[in-house]
């Protein structure tokens, strides 16, 4: 058994204005840094739309082709642009955590990670936003559930910026636990403590400044026991690495070290109820460096236990 890296060229075709922090250099900063690590690399295929539709309404995504340049930007909000490559890019994201989850599932790999761009955890039923398009991580638990008969998918995100999307989509589905940490207040402004949807969602928000032994401690305390009640079957990562402290847009003070750590007691729960089976899906982290030395912690800690 290995794991999965699982990207596409097409990602680099998602072209953002000058100095905007969710830019091409990202994907580079991380397939640099997984150079050298042991992984089945699989090139990520088109969503499929049934695969979308499970997520978003067909409005959604025909206001997207509609919005979809034929030179240069379009600008759905202050933060959120896209160009000629942007809708490509976004079908292969939401194709590859579908792919993964289809290769975890079939036994072909242990685990795998999906490295993409655009993310996805902003994106809400009919609102693209915070860089997202489509709710990569979601679109896979509801795949996971309907395509393959799964009964329970648990989502964890430890992206710094609160997964609105993956919540707006989830949170009236029983069959999905949808775990996050967050630093609050900070862009999107959801993610209270008291957001439980069908008593499905966690939400756990953390102050500017914290740093390893907080996160490490609500995580043992609160989120790693609500998965441990849970069991699911299937085991899905909002792989966000912003909240380290050389990211530029938030403020938590988290290394490296924690995304491995947080990474290995994700594993050990996985080991426990659902046969190891991990995918993940690289959400934000815009301190390049950083980006790439924790993701490729992250991955790391994939590929031993995938071995």
């Amino acid at each position: 058994m290995t794991t999965a890296l699982i990207s596409h060229d097409d990602c680099y075709a998602h072209v953002t204005p000058p100095g905007h922090p969710e830019q091409v250099a990202r994907l580079d900063a991380v397939l640099h840094a997984l150079e050298g690590v042991d992984l089945l690399r699989v090139k990520a295929p088109l969503a499929a739309e049934d695969d979308l539709l499970r997520a978003h309404p067909k409005a959604h995504i025909d206001a997207l082709r509609a919005a979809a340049p034929d030179t240069g930007w379009r600008s759905l909000d202050a933060d959120t642009h896209m160009s000629v490559g942007t809708l490509q890019a976004a079908y292969r994201g939401a194709g590859a955590v579908v792919r993964a989850v289809d290769m975890v599932l079939a036994g072909e790999v242990a685990n795998a990670f999906a490295a993409i761009r655009p993310p996805g955890h902003h994106a809400e039923r009919e609102v693209a936003m915070g860089f997202c398009f489509f709710g990569n991580v979601a679109i896979a638990a509801k795949y996971a559930l309907d395509h393959h008969g799964l009964s329970r998918v648990a989502i964890v995100d430890f992206d710094v910026h609160h997964g609105n999307g993956t919540q707006d989509l989830v949170e009236d589905d029983a069959r999905i636990l949808f775990c996050s940490t967050h630093q609050s207040p900070l862009y999107p402004g959801t993610g209270a403590a008291d957001e439980t949807g069908v008593g499905n969602v966690l939400n756990v928000p953390l102050p500017e400044g914290t740093g390893s032994k907080t996160f490490r401690d609500v995580m043992e305390r609160i989120v790693l026991p609500r998965v441990d009640g849970f069991k699911p079957e299937l085991l899905i990562i909002s792989a966000g690495f912003d909240a380290h402290t050389d990211d530029p847009l938030a403020g938590m003070n988290l290394t490296v070290d924690d995304f491995a750590w947080v990474t290995q007691r994700l594993c050990d729960l996985a080991d426990t109820h659902c046969q190891g089976r991990v995918v993940s899906a690289l959400e934000g982290g815009y301190d390049l460096a950083a980006l790439g030395a924790s993701a490729a912690a992250h991955v790391k800690v994939l590929e031993e236990r995938g071995r």
